[in-house]
């Protein structure tokens, strides 16, 4: 009897390690998704599409200002579509360990104002819950790139 507990018992360890396992790797292959996601709703200039990317309580930082919750980031982007248009994005590295990720981008955009183009290396530390983005900070450099491209 003993060994048929301990056989069960084994054998529910097992499917619950396999099903945390599998769920650990699935997000782990989400988060790529994830900041392809993000980065094409900075390009679109869509807020919304970004703040749902993001955990209700969700964090946006850059540097000077940080953006809490969901509608706060929406109108951060809603900022940015005010002065800025055609956006571009380009990936140089994503580095993803656990519920993190690290991206370096190279983000350009036309001033509506003035219609001059700016580039700006950034990186961004990412951290993931459940699935979402739970904080989001970036890194600019907007000195070392060449303002025109």
């Amino acid at each position: 009897m003993i060994l048929q507990w301990l056989g069960i018992t084994f054998i529910i360890l097992s499917i619950w390690v396999n099903m945390n396992a599998s769920a650990e790797s699935s997000i782990k292959l989400d988060i790529p998704t994830i900041i392809y996601q993000a980065k094409d709703a900075w390009v679109t200039l869509d807020g919304d599409a970004l703040a749902q990317l993001f955990t209700p309580d969700g964090e946006l930082i850059v540097p000077g200002h940080r953006w809490q919750g969901q509608a706060e980031i929406s109108e951060a982007v809603s900022l940015v579509a005010q002065q800025s248009q055609d956006i571009r994005i380009d990936i140089e590295r994503m580095i993803i360990s656990g519920e993190q990720a690290v991206i370096e981008w190279r983000y350009q955009e036309t001033e509506k104002a003035t219609n001059h183009r700016k580039t700006t290396d950034d990186a961004i530390v990412v951290d993931f819950r459940d699935g979402r983005i739970r904080r989001w900070r970036e890194y600019f450099d907007t000195k070392t790139p060449s303002s025109e491209v």
